[in-house]
């Protein structure tokens, strides 16, 4: 059951559109289970493709930055968020600005 959770997360996450981000509970939510949120995290620090699931666009319900990002810490996080166009104060985000809306945007 894991893995099919685990790919549904990752389904999500690689919809997230760069210049975005969403939330550990919303991806959840997207995925299936508002109540997921731990599982994602878990399924995102072990994420087999970093490359196309880009997991440091997933940030806490405050728009917090991850102290644990598992490919580099929060900030090699902070630097992909960048990247992205999307400004990181003090180890948030903007979620009133950045955060994804999958219905009004792909």
């Amino acid at each position: 059951m894991a893995d099919t959770v685990f790919e549904r997360i990752y389904s999500v996450v690689r919809r997230i559109p760069r210049g975005k981000v969403a939330t550990y509970g919303q991806v959840a939510a997207l995925a299936g289970n508002p109540r997921w949120a731990r599982v994602v995290g878990y399924a995102l620090h072990v994420n087999p493709d970093p490359a196309s699931i880009p997991c440091y666009r997933v940030v806490n319900r405050e728009g917090a930055v991850s102290s644990a990002f598992a490919f580099g810490g929060e900030n090699m996080q902070i630097h992909l968020l960048e990247g992205d166009g999307i400004p990181v104060k003090n180890g948030c985000v903007d979620l009133s600005r950045y955060r994804w809306n999958p219905v009004t945007e792909t």
